[in-house]
């Protein structure tokens, strides 16, 4: 084999183990197992051996996922249908959506007050989609949710559908994306038609990807038909279904689709309370060790996404669990951290709140934000709490 025959070999397995990782991390088992299978076929000729390791994975691994099939058919409505009709893409042989199933059951997302009314607004007219229909009213069958990475889009869209006691099917762009435009199209429709059938809840994430304005000029025509293509689709949607679609940049996505859609969902970065309230939900039962010091945690992690709260609250709960570490300090080491990024003005605004909390004391939050003792007490008045530092005299204050 010479050396280009081996670096192109080496980037196909890379190709294929990248796949391969995608659906796993999906949990489409099914999927797994028909990707491993044609790996299989692929490799038998060029590498035996691999080959053959991989077939005695499938066998041995048949009868356990057959069971585990069973299983998971008795505990969601639409999972015991047979998945074998799943769209995919005739090239790869790679599903052309990817299933969120939370049969288990799915918090509600933290969001302000109005775009959670709005969301529930949604669920209850899908539930009640009947009693709409002697009124001669149609529910909402499309909406489109836009907002910064990070703030809870695809979350909402998975508890809206489990909500409706259905799972949330995702266009996986990956897939549908085909260097053979046409292909991109033939495989859209595959889905839309799919979604219809099964009367699913499908969302369309990274829409700007697939719906760019068609006044861009980079775009050749067979994309700008592919734009008109999806326009006629939410058009046409059926009540017995829900389209949604999700998009970080919205003045990317075509004019003409923002009319189509019944609603428009905003997500913005998340308020202070909101911030809270996720810090509490992601410290779980460690929530009550950390009590004493949240309001710093969720202070500190001001103008953070939620998924970064995620992490960054995990971590800590990892740093604390393993070292055996006081919550308090740990907390401290962290909020340190994230105060670096905040700008002077976002400092003092912290450092004052943190006094009136009285949760720590003015040398500690001095310390900690970089804002003078004098400026803090001037804002919030003396502190309640000793260990504010050594005052004229040499007493302690």
């Amino acid at each position: 084999m010479g050396v280009f025959e081996i670096i192109g070999d080496s980037k196909e397995l890379e190709d294929d183990f990248a796949n391969l990782a995608r659906l796993a991390s999906t949990e489409a088992y099914e999927d797994v197992r028909l990707l491993l299978a044609k790996l299989v076929r692929k490799y038998r000729g060029r590498r035996p051996d691999f080959a053959e390791r991989i077939n005695q994975t499938l066998r041995t691994t048949q009868t356990r996922s057959a069971g585990a099939s069973i299983l998971r058919r008795g505990m969601h409505p639409d999972s015991n249908k047979s998945r074998s009709d799943i769209p995919i893409d005739a090239d790869s042989q790679i599903p052309l959506i990817r299933i969120f199933d939370d049969i288990r059951g799915l918090e509600a997302p933290l969001l302000p007050a109005k775009l959670l009314e709005q969301i529930h607004s949604i669920v209850r007219e899908r539930r009640e989609r009947e009693k709409l229909a002697t009124h001669g009213i149609r529910p909402t069958r499309s909406a489109i949710l836009v907002g910064p990475p990070g703030v809870g889009k695809t979350l909402s869209a998975r508890w809206i559908a489990n909500q409706i006691g259905k799972p949330l099917w995702v266009l996986d762009l990956t897939s549908v994306m085909s260097s053979l435009l046409g292909k991109t199209g033939n495989n859209l429709r595959a889905v839309f038609d799919y979604a219809k059938k099964h009367e699913a809840v499908l969302l369309l994430d990274e829409i700007d990807a697939i719906a760019k304005r068609r006044s861009d000029e980079s775009d050749v025509g067979e994309l700008k038909r592919l734009v008109s293509s999806i326009l006629q689709e939410v058009d046409v949607w059926p009540d017995s279904s829900l389209l949604l679609a999700a998009t970080n940049h919205p003045e990317l996505v075509d004019t003409a689709l923002w009319r189509r859609f019944d609603t428009i969902l905003t997500f913005e970065k998340s308020d202070p309370t909101t911030i809270e309230a996720a810090v509490r939900r992601f410290l779980g039962s460690d929530a009550s060790a950390f009590s004493p010091v949240i309001q710093l945690l969720a202070k500190s992690l001001h103008g953070s996404s939620l998924s970064d709260v995620e992490r960054s609250v995990t971590a800590l709960r990892r740093n604390a669990a393993l070292n055996e570490t006081d919550p308090s300090l740990v907390v401290m080491e962290m909020a340190a951290q994230h105060v670096e990024k905040l700008d002077k003005t976002a400092r003092q605004q912290l450092a004052v709140e943190l006094a009136r909390a009285n949760v720590l004391s003015h040398n500690k939050i001095m310390t900690l934000t970089g804002v003078a003792r004098d400026t803090i007490r001037k804002h919030a008045g003396p502190s309640p709490i000793k260990g504010r530092g050594r005052k004229k005299g040499g007493r302690h204050g």
